[in-house]
């Protein structure tokens, strides 16, 4: 059983790696907190039911269009509502009550189009044969959930450290007056950012019905709590911290199901206070400082 709850927690780890991705590459570069990511996350999982219903198209064609949509919808969107924001003597506390805001918006519309129901989609789409490893016995769709959320690291790992975009990225996550001094395109570079973000979020909630067992257009708050999670135990503002903070939480998940399964609920609200009491930075929140 620990076995099992070991492996399965490090599947999980990686999905929720991708879950919190995009929350920390936002606030990273433009320090504000988007409380509507949970929302967006919610949207993909809907397109891909939408989409599958409708036009019999599968999560994993699903998934790039819904990266180059809600890039293309993250981009005009940022400039509606971001630089106004951060020209607030307060931006962090007023990103909350817009972002709260829009999440309501969103979840409201999500429930007059879609309705209120549970919804999900077939596991069987990502194979109907569990793949097997070191012993033990996982459902394909977790499976291929796990490699699609690895890949998508993977490249935001590119995007930011191999790229020239990224290094601009970077230079605007570090000092953002001191890269606007310098001739940075902040603006540009920070609406790329804020695209990629909901891009991500929208990945994860292409996967949700599989990794999630079933989505609701109220689910939004609870994965941006979730989220919110994952990236403070990694650390706050550092996007590759996700990584770290998305296996913890996986596996502390997955054990806190096994073994106190009446206590699961509670996992996140924990953990944020643990990591806040003990280690405020986050784990790699040293790491960061030294850099």
């Amino acid at each position: 059983m620990i076995e099992y709850s070991l492996i399965a927690g490090l599947v999980f780890g990686l999905y929720y790696c991708l879950i919190g991705l995009g929350l920390n590459l936002v606030f990273g570069v433009m320090r504000i907190v988007n409380l509507a990511h949970g929302d967006f996350l919610m949207l993909g999982a809907f397109a891909a039911i939408w989409l599958f219903g409708s036009l019999a198209l599968h999560p994993l064609w699903v998934a790039p269009i819904a990266v180059l949509v809600f890039i293309a919808v993250g981009w005009p969107l940022y400039y509606l509502l971001v630089p106004r924001l951060l020209k607030a003597k307060d931006p962090e506390m007023l990103s909350f009550i817009l972002f709260f805001g829009l999440s309501q918006i969103i979840e409201a519309l999500a429930s007059i189009v879609f309705g209120p129901s549970e919804q999900s989609l077939p596991g069987t789409l990502m194979g109907a044969q569990p793949y097997h490893f070191l012993g033990q016995s996982l459902p394909a769709a977790w499976v291929v959930s796990a490699v699609v959320s690895l890949l998508a690291v993977a490249c935001v790992y590119i995007y930011l450290y191999r790229t020239r975009l990224g290094s601009l990225t970077r230079a605007v996550m570090v000092q953002r007056d001191e890269a606007l001094a310098t001739g940075i395109d902040v603006n540009r570079i920070s609406a790329i950012a804020f695209g990629v973000g909901l891009a991500l979020a929208a990945l994860a909630g292409v996967f949700a019905p599989f990794m999630l067992g079933s989505v609701t257009p109220a689910m939004g708050v609870d994965m941006t709590i979730q989220s919110f999670a994952v990236i403070v135990i990694g650390s706050l503002g550092n996007p590759m911290g996700t990584v770290l903070g998305g296996l913890v939480y996986g596996i502390s998940q997955i054990m806190m199901q096994t073994y106190l399964s009446s206590w699961a609920g509670l996992l996140p609200y924990v953990l944020l206070i643990l990591i806040l009491l003990v280690r405020p930075s986050g784990l790699l929140g040293k790491a960061v400082r030294n850099a």
